[in-house]
């Protein structure tokens, strides 16, 4: 048994914690985190630690924290705080009250990844109570705006409030496994161009029906024959279409936006090329975002300590695996260059789910693991 285990005031701390978080609201769009990032804040102060809060577009705040340790390289444990917006299905258990019941805590962001974050305050207040010498520090990087292209993964960058980092921590939900792949988040506005004309005499080229014809051609042709040993194919997703002037009128223009999840060695430019091939003359093609693949290789001596820490509390590690959501290590990892490992308690696939919900177990464990993924990372 680990000695990072939460006792039974420990875990309630933790369970009242994530409950409060919960009933701070933080849904992104519309994307505003002046609520929940004070509340934040102030648990870390409480802890005696180093805080800091950047408010770096109106209501949009990262919230930093600091364990100090020596002079090495630091561990950066990664969550944010913004979640996804509620939609408008009927949820049995409120979005924001935090109910309980079998074990599960409910609402929205309690997978995705409130859980995550203050199972990461929880392991930041064991190890800070613990006396432990560090060899670096231990950040608390808790960003805004990670649904909104990362910015605050990005403002920290643009600071330098992550220039000592030597490993990266990331609580996105994983069912408490390792993962060490994420495909890359290329988003495109593609352009078909086509000539007004009236519907009465059939004039015109609809650029609707160019765009329609184009579409129908990517799902089996875009990325044939390209395969990862973790993440699968690449995939692609049709998330919008604007078109149209009138109904009497043929369309001249007619845009569909593409969400492309692309595998680490493919670069944004040569999916485009070949998008391009496909489409022929009179298309264009804009690039919404790029948030490229991240891949840490299966024997970086931090993929093995983290397989380690989840061992001695959960008595064994599945192998590493990879996973198509994008994270604020995609903005980070290309930039720092360092290893980065995505363990988190929120079921995989749970993220956006009406009745969101979390174990209250996994939250526990995470809290131990991420204690003693710090104690062997940054061990004195």
């Amino acid at each position: 048994m680990s000695r990072w285990q939460l006792d039974d005031h420990e875990r309630q701390e933790l369970t009242e914690l994530l409950a409060a978080l919960i009933r701070h609201p933080s849904p992104d769009p519309p994307g505003d985190e002046s609520e929940i990032a004070p509340f934040v804040a102030g648990q870390l102060t409480s802890l005696g630690l180093d805080v800091e809060t950047d408010e770096f577009l109106p209501g949009r705040i990262n919230v930093l924290a600091r364990i100090k340790g020596g002079g090495g390289p630091a561990l950066v444990f990664s969550a944010h705080m913004d979640t996804m917006p509620t939609g408008d299905g009927d949820w049995h258990h409120p979005p924001f009250a935090a109910e309980i019941a079998d074990g599960r805590l409910y609402g929205r962001g309690a997978a995705d990844m409130k859980s995550g974050l203050a199972a990461m305050v929880a392991a930041a207040a064991k190890v800070a109570g613990s006396g432990t010498r560090l060899s670096g520090d231990l950040i608390l990087a808790f960003s805004a705006g990670e649904s909104t292209g990362c910015i605050g993964a990005k403002r920290m960058l643009e600071t330098g409030a992550l220039a000592d980092a030597g490993w990266l921590l990331v609580s996105e939900p994983t069912s408490l496994d390792i993962l060490t792949a994420e495909t890359g988040a290329l988003w495109l506005d593609v352009t078909a161009h086509g000539e007004t004309g009236h519907a009465s005499g059939g004039g015109g080229t609809n650029a609707i029906r160019r765009l329609m014809e184009f579409l129908e051609k990517l799902p089996g042709d875009l990325f044939q024959g390209q395969m990862h040993p973790l993440l699968g194919q690449p995939s692609l997703a049709v998330n919008g279409l604007h078109a149209g002037h009138a109904p009497n009128i043929s369309p001249d223009r007619a845009r569909a936006t593409l969400d492309i999840r692309t595998l680490p060695g493919q670069s944004a430019s040569a999916v485009i090329d070949k998008l391009a091939a496909m489409a022929g003359d009179g298309f264009g093609f804009q690039v919404i975002d790029d948030k490229p693949p991240v891949e840490t290789p299966a024997d970086d001596p931090f993929v093995a300590a983290c397989a380690d820490a989840l061992a001695a509390v959960k008595g064994a590690a599945k192998p590493p695996g990879g996973v198509h959501y994008f994270s604020d290590s995609n903005v980070l990892v290309p930039a720092l260059g360092i290893p980065r490992v995505i363990i988190g308690p929120g079921e995989l696939g749970m993220s956006g789910r009406q009745d969101e919900w979390v174990s209250l177990d996994a939250v526990c464990d995470a809290a131990a693991v991420y204690a003693e993924i710090a104690a062997r990372t940054l061990a004195a």
